[in-house]
């Protein structure tokens, strides 16, 4: 992927995974390849990775859980991002994604096309654009298949006392974000044993 500027990528690797029995959502396997491995991936290319959650990550990759653990996405969010204040310099971008998603790549890779080109192209006043994120079919942001600005998102949670058991929606509420259309296929992820089951024959299909 080809950027203006670099990016760094936190995943979100934690939850309770009730709809599949409990499991470490981020360990199932699909196509060889944990759900985790196959998202690290497609951030391969971020200048500093850090993936929230009790899972083991590859040499490189930053990793911690939020404190207490099963806080929420929000405070998966902002631990991540308490990691990557720690590495110098941090980015002014940072993709968030969740583990769980099927087959992240060639929509990531849309998406960071389409935000590169806006980086560079003088016509577009990207100035006021807190970040970028997929939509689905039905036009619905997925908050956690974005990039954002950094700054951004700190500010964001710094209106919260607390970001435990904060939604995503309230965490972009005052944001402005460029919505990126998106099929359903991309932005699938694996929350139940038959999403699994249906992406197994999909691979197998292809």
């Amino acid at each position: 992927m080809s950027t203006v500027d670099p990016f760094d990528a936190v995943v979100l690797a934690g939850g309770a995974a009730r709809r599949l029995g409990g499991v470490s959502k981020a360990d199932v396997e699909l196509g060889g390849r944990r759900l985790v491995d196959t998202v690290l991936v497609a951030v391969s290319d971020a200048r500093e990775i850090v993936v929230v959650g009790d899972v083991e990550v590859p040499d490189g990759v930053h990793r911690t859980v939020e404190d207490p653990p099963l806080g929420g996405p929000v405070a998966g969010v902002a631990a991540g991002l308490d990691v990557l204040a720690t590495t110098s310099p941090t980015a002014d971008w940072t993709v968030l994604l969740a583990c769980d998603l099927a087959d992240p790549l060639p929509a990531l890779g849309r998406l960071i096309a389409a935000w590169a080109h806006a980086q560079r192209t003088a016509a577009i006043d990207t100035d006021e654009h807190d970040g970028w994120c997929l939509a689905d079919s039905t036009g619905r942001p997925q908050w956690l298949f974005g990039i954002h600005r950094t700054a951004s998102l700190q500010r964001a949670l710094a209106r919260f006392d607390s970001p435990r058991d904060r939604s995503m929606r309230s965490l972009f509420a005052e944001s402005t974000l460029v919505t990126v259309p998106a099929g359903d296929e991309d932005v699938a992820d694996i929350d139940t044993w038959t999403d699994h089951a249906r992406w197994v024959e999909h691979m197998e299909g292809r």
